[in-house]
C-alpha cells in the first residue's frame, strides 16, 4: 500500500442541530409494504418505534447534488460522474476514484420527543403521519388516477447530526465553507419526493459545534467552525 493512501486524523467535529419540516415530507419507503389505511405511497419508518425517520443517505445525497451543482466549472451544463466533481466536494462526500473516503459522516435523523408529543395530540391519519391524496389526470383521455401519499407533516422537528473528519488544517475551512454553503442549497431545496409540487421543504436551526477528540498538537476552536457555518469567515 502506498503511504499517499494513508490518511492521518487531526480531530473530530461534531455538528449537530434541528430539522423542521415547513411542507410535508415524503421519504418513500416502498410500494409493496401493507400500511394500515392501504396508502398507496408509504413514507420510511424506525422498524422498532414505528416512527418517521430520515435517512442520512437522503441528506447527503441531496446535499452532494446540490453542492456539486454549484461548485461544478466545466461549463457544460450538465454533471458528470462523481469522480469528476470539484476537489471540495470529493473530500466531503467521498470519492471511488481515486478512493477517497468521505469527511462526513451523516447520521439517520429521529424526530425529537417534543415533535412526536406534539403530533401524537393531533388528529392525523396515520401515527404521526397524514395522507395527502392527489389526483393525475391523463390529458388525452380525462382518465384520473388517484393516489395517496403520507407525509410527515409540516412542523415537525428531527435531531440533525453529523461528524467532520478534519485531516488536513489547511483545508478545513474551505471544507467548512463547502459544507455551510451545502446546507444553504438544502434550505432551499426539498428532501424527499414531489418537491415541485411543494413537498419536503425544511430549514435547519439552532446548530451546535463540539470537538469531542483532537490531536494534543492541533490548534482548533469550535467558535471558528461555528462562525464559518454561519457565514463568517
Amino acid at each position: 500500500m502506498e503511504q499517499n493512501n494513508i490518511r492521518t486524523l487531526q480531530a473530530k467535529v461534531c455538528i449537530s442541530g434541528e430539522l423542521k419540516i415547513l411542507t410535508g415530507m415524503h421519504i418513500g419507503g416502498g410500494g409493496n409494504t401493507s400500511a394500515i389505511g392501504a396508502v398507496d405511497s408509504p413514507i420510511i419508518r424506525d422498524s422498532l418505534t414505528k416512527c418517521p425517520v430520515i435517512p442520512g443517505s437522503s441528506i447527503k445525497g441531496k446535499m452532494r447534488t446540490l453542492l456539486a451543482k454549484l461548485y461544478d466549472k466545466r461549463g457544460i451544463g450538465v454533471l458528470g460522474r462523481p469522480d469528476e466533481d470539484d476537489d471540495v466536494v470529493k473530500r466531503l462526500f467521498g470519492s471511488s476514484e481515486p478512493i477517497q473516503p468521505a469527511r462526513l459522516q451523516f447520521f439517520d435523523l429521529s424526530m425529537q420527543k417534543e415533535s412526536k408529543e406534539s403530533i401524537e395530540k393531533m388528529d392525523t391519519d396515520l401515527y404521526l403521519t397524514e395522507v395527502k391524496f392527489e389526483n393525475t389526470i391523463n390529458r388525452l383521455t380525462a382518465q384520473a388516477n388517484p393516489r395517496q401519499i403520507e407525509r410527515v407533516p409540516a412542523g415537525a422537528v428531527f435531531s440533525f447530526k453529523l461528524i467532520y473528519n478534519l485531516e488536513n488544517m489547511a483545508e478545513y475551512e474551505e471544507d467548512i465553507k463547502g459544507l455551510q454553503q451545502a446546507i444553504l442549497l438544502l434550505e432551499d431545496d426539498y428532501i424527499g419526493g414531489h418537491g415541485s409540487r411543494g413537498y419536503g421543504r425544511i430549514e435547519i436551526n439552532n446548530l451546535q459545534v463540539d470537538i469531542p477528540i483532537k490531536r494534543d498538537d492541533v490548534s482548533i476552536g469550535k467558535e471558528k467552525i461555528a462562525a464559518i457555518l454561519k457565514g463568517g469567515k
